[in-house]
């Protein structure tokens, strides 16, 4: 009887072992770990939950009259205030243009800030960004958006450094009045779509799910803290690598 026990418990385990790689074999096969080589699909985000499948409406449920080979074809459909597409039943559905998540044109993503599309050039688990955005103040500034030497956004593909995805250079000083235009730093959680502003609490946030990572960051200075913000970030997702679907 003991000896037949045995048999089961061993054959429970070799199901269970199977089981797993299979499991793990499936994932692997579906998702690939991020790399800036990674193209998104091209198509219209109605949330992040569609970032994070790579699953956007594709450009042919648009319902549109621009040509899907136009390079103008997302500035076109974006002209209107609404967009109209089917769904994955086929029913045509429509949604405000201010509604919207973002979109992801050759591979890649853009997301709204205050009505404009804004290009996320660093991707992990967290990801970080730059927005042009309105603020209101009568005080005069100058901004300089990274405060610190960093070579990835000094590179040829940085797109950054006075850079708008549409063109418009932006100026490094701002005019005197009661609003203006100037650029301002984001942080995406991958894990739940939320948008942080680009501050030391929000980053202390973030790296809370790496304690090593956590533990070496709160215990600088203040000062180090505010200078190696995106060091850190850049440390937290080399850890901890983003997998993407690629179906």
């Amino acid at each position: 009887m003991q000896r037949i026990y045995k048999i089961l418990v061993c054959l429970l385990l070799l199901i269970g072992s199977l089981s797993t790689t299979y499991i793990i074999g499936q994932d692997s096969s579906d998702k690939v770990k991020y790399t800036p080589d990674f193209k998104f699909k091209d198509g219209i985000y109605l949330n992040f939950e569609q970032v994070k499948a790579n699953s956007p409406i594709p450009k042919a449920k648009l319902l549109t009259s621009a040509d899907y080979n136009d390079r103008e074809f997302f500035n076109k459909v974006f002209a209107s205030e609404k967009i109209y597409f089917y769904d994955e039943m086929g029913i045509r559905q429509e949604i405000n243009k201010d509604e919207i998540w973002g979109f992801s044109r050759n591979g890649v993503v853009y997301v709204m800030i205050q009505g404009n599309f804004n290009r996320i050039t660093f991707f992990g688990n967290i990801c970080h960004f730059v927005a042009d955005v309105t603020t209101y103040d009568s005080r005069n500034s100058y901004y300089s958006p990274y405060g610190y030497y960093d070579p990835y956004y000094y590179s040829p593909y940085n797109y950054y450094g006075g850079y708008s995805p549409y063109g418009y250079p932006y100026a490094s000083s701002r005019p005197y009045g009661s609003s203006r235009n100037e650029l301002k730093q984001y942080i995406i959680d991958f894990e739940t779509g939320k948008i942080f502003d680009f501050a030391i609490s929000n980053v202390e946030l973030l790296l809370m799910k790496d304690p090593t990572v956590y533990d070496e960051y709160v215990q600088l200075a203040r000062k180090k803290k505010k200078e190696l913000m995106f060091v850190y970030i850049r440390k937290f997702n080399e850890k901890n690598p983003l997998f993407l679907p690629v179906k």
